[in-house]
């Protein structure tokens, strides 16, 4: 069986990220990255829906390693897939990744200090085995077979186009169609006024409203920057600037929730007046119980403004065959639907997890320093925070396991394991949030525990000292 020291598992944002911090942190490991699709990129690559863009800011969604130098902070798809290709070429990562490798499963062996792993190769998806030392899983947190669709009465009797937007292809024709985008989230927000620039009408049809906030799609602070000092310098101060500006939002927001909730609706009464902003904007729960959704240039507001969109905050009691019927009686008539309903969580890709061949159960498991799993050996997952950029996150893990890698190979340890030692403990839900495909899917998930190491610190800034400067050796984490 072909051997790795690292087998990195998926070759998206983080993937190719945790493949250059390895290129630069441990030259010496042999490594190599699996991807299951026919291409690089992960979600940049997957989804092709019209203004397909960013949530976040590309100086804190960027790799710290590697400024991002396009003029937009809020960037789309087709900007961000290039950067992470840029990165790859840039670093060498290209020769690394091995296109349609499933990783099926991976069987720990105490005795060898060696993960086994199953992988289906090729179209033919071939059965084969690899061994490698240290599984690092890059894997995004959703299904990238399907996304989330409830079960809507009448769902088949509709005669237009039905889409999903993580099923969107570059053929799909919504040109002077009436257009119903069902959802109120990311996606929903972005889509409308795109689908709004070519289509006759997009209604945005919603249960509740979600709280969105207008952000300039330019960074002028950190354009001005970029213009006076060199590139790294301007870069490191713009990702500072925007990583403190969204923990003190964060913070106030958990502090002071009915302030942040007035200053919030007040600034969209300015974009799109009373009335319709306490109607289709005023969520009945507190900023940050789910994610903020930015709109750049207050794009969404003005489709509205101008008329190409408009929202409705109602259930549906039925799809027609032209359109859908509202509980309330009302009648929406359309060409097409796009149904903006959420995501599939799907942790690891659905790859399982074995020790010495018996099953692991990840909703049993305590999460350490958000990115390894209690009594699993040398594997780490690259997961994001929920209340800031992903990369972010994700870039801290990376240089955590390149530095472990090297601690481990001065010390001459072979193995790693974080061990819960502590009686007092105790589990507790991996996030608070309240949206949808997170409370789907809460039942799989590992928990975290109420105090750290176990605890998952969702501020970037202690994360800074513990990851970088903090003890390797803390007596939770057993090397031998």
């Amino acid at each position: 069986m072909e051997h790795f020291d690292v087998l990195i598992v998926g070759a998206g944002l983080s993937g190719v990220g945790a493949a250059a911090h390895l290129t630069m942190e441990c030259p010496n490991k042999t490594f190599t990255i699996f991807e299951g699709r026919n291409a690089s990129g992960g979600t940049w690559d997957l989804f092709r829906y019209p203004g397909v863009r960013s949530d976040s800011d590309m100086y804190t969604l960027g790799y710290r390693f590697r400024p991002w130098s396009d003029p937009k902070a809020i960037a789309d798809g087709p900007a961000i897939l290039k950067y992470i290709r840029e990165t790859a070429r840039e670093f060498k990562i290209d020769d690394k990744i091995r296109y349609n490798h499933r990783v099926v499963s991976a069987d720990w062996s105490y005795e060898n200090a060696l993960w086994t792993v199953e992988v289906d190769t090729g179209e033919e998806r071939t059965p084969t085995k690899f061994t490698c030392k240290f599984l690092y899983l890059c894997t995004g947190y959703y299904d990238y077979e399907k996304g989330y669709t409830p079960e809507f009465p009448g769902f088949e009797d509709f005669q237009g186009q039905i889409v999903h937007p993580q099923k969107w292809t570059d053929d799909i024709d919504y040109e002077n169609k009436k257009i119903i985008v069902i959802g109120s989230g990311a996606t929903a927000v972005t889509l409308v006024p795109a689908l709004a620039e070519k289509a006759e009408h997009v209604t945005m049809l919603q249960r509740s409203p979600t709280y969105i906030i207008s952000v300039p799609a330019k960074d002028k602070i950190a354009n001005f920057l970029r213009s006076v000092l060199p590139a790294g310098a301007a870069y490191t101060i713009s990702r500072w600037k925007n990583v403190l500006f969204g923990l003190g939002l964060y913070s106030l927001s958990r502090k002071h929730p009915e302030l942040i909730k007035k200053i919030i609706a007040k600034l969209i009464r300015k974009k799109i007046g009373s009335e319709l902003a306490d109607e289709h904007f005023s969520p009945k729960y507190y900023p940050w119980d789910q994610r903020l959704c930015l709109v750049p240039d207050s794009d969404l507001f003005r489709s509205i403004n101008d008329g190409k969109a408009s929202v409705v905050t109602d259930h549906i009691a039925r799809f027609t065959g032209n359109g859908i019927e509202l509980k309330s009686g009302k009648q929406l008539e359309a060409d097409m639907i796009v149904t903006a309903t959420g995501l599939v969580m799907k942790l690891l890709a659905g790859l399982k997890l074995y020790i010495e061949g018996t099953p692991v159960d990840l909703s049993k498991t305590l999460t350490y320093k958000g990115m390894m799993f209690s009594d699993i050996p040398n594997s780490a997952l690259a997961l994001g925070y929920t209340n800031a950029s992903w990369t972010l996150k994700c870039d801290l893990t990376a240089q955590y396991i390149c530095r472990m890698l090297n601690f481990m190979d001065e010390k001459r340890y072979g193995v790693c394991v974080p061990r819960l030692t502590d009686p007092t403990v105790k589990p507790e839900l991996p996030v608070d949030f309240t949206s949808g495909y997170i409370q789907r899917a809460i039942h799989t998930l590992p928990k975290q525990g109420s105090k750290l190491p176990w605890r998952v610190n969702q501020n970037y800034v202690k994360d800074v000292k513990m990851f970088r400067r903090g003890k390797l050796e803390d007596g939770t984490m057993e090397f031998r």
